[in-house]
């Protein structure tokens, strides 16, 4: 049996959207986005919002995030995967992005977390999404050093124009 993602978290002023690549076990066991106490995620936006998320309680961060115009949601709806390592992703089934694109016609950006997350890119470019392609906040991409990674998650912000 498949394992079951999300619904995506957005409403009508949602502007630009952040997307994983599918929840790992922590977040399937919480039913929360970036349930893993070692994932930077909630960190990193933090530092882009200039807001402290960490200590927020769940609802409250994603009340912040949509306050900023921004939202969440995952590539993929539903796959097969042991463990929660993008590399294990199986039978991935994508999300229903021309649906989403015309209930929201205002949302413009699209950020993905992870490489994993952007292998659509091109896909998403055609359908006239400004992209950002961003270092994983996952423990498991330890290349990159925590401030480094912020400064490109930083870019979240700049004008979906852009």
């Amino acid at each position: 049996m498949p394992l079951q993602g999300f619904p995506a978290v957005i409403n009508l002023a949602t502007h630009t959207l952040l997307l994983g690549s599918f929840p790992g076990e922590a977040s399937l066991r919480a039913q929360q986005y970036y349930a893993f106490k070692q994932n930077q995620f909630w960190r990193l936006m933090s530092g882009v919002l200039a807001e402290n998320l960490v200590d927020l309680t769940y609802q409250e961060r994603l009340q912040s995030l949509l306050t900023h115009g921004i939202g969440l949601w995952d590539v993929f709806g539903a796959c097969q995967r042991q463990g929660s390592l993008d590399s294990a992703i199986r039978q991935g089934q994508p999300n229903d992005f021309r649906a989403l694109q015309l209930a929201y016609p205002q949302l413009r950006k699209l950020c993905f977390n992870g490489n994993t997350a952007g292998k659509m890119r091109t896909e998403f470019e055609q359908m006239a999404y400004t992209t950002l392609q961003l270092p994983s906040s996952s423990p498991a991409y330890a290349q990159m050093r925590f401030e480094d990674k912020l400064q490109h998650w930083k870019r979240i912000l700049e004008n979906p124009a852009n």
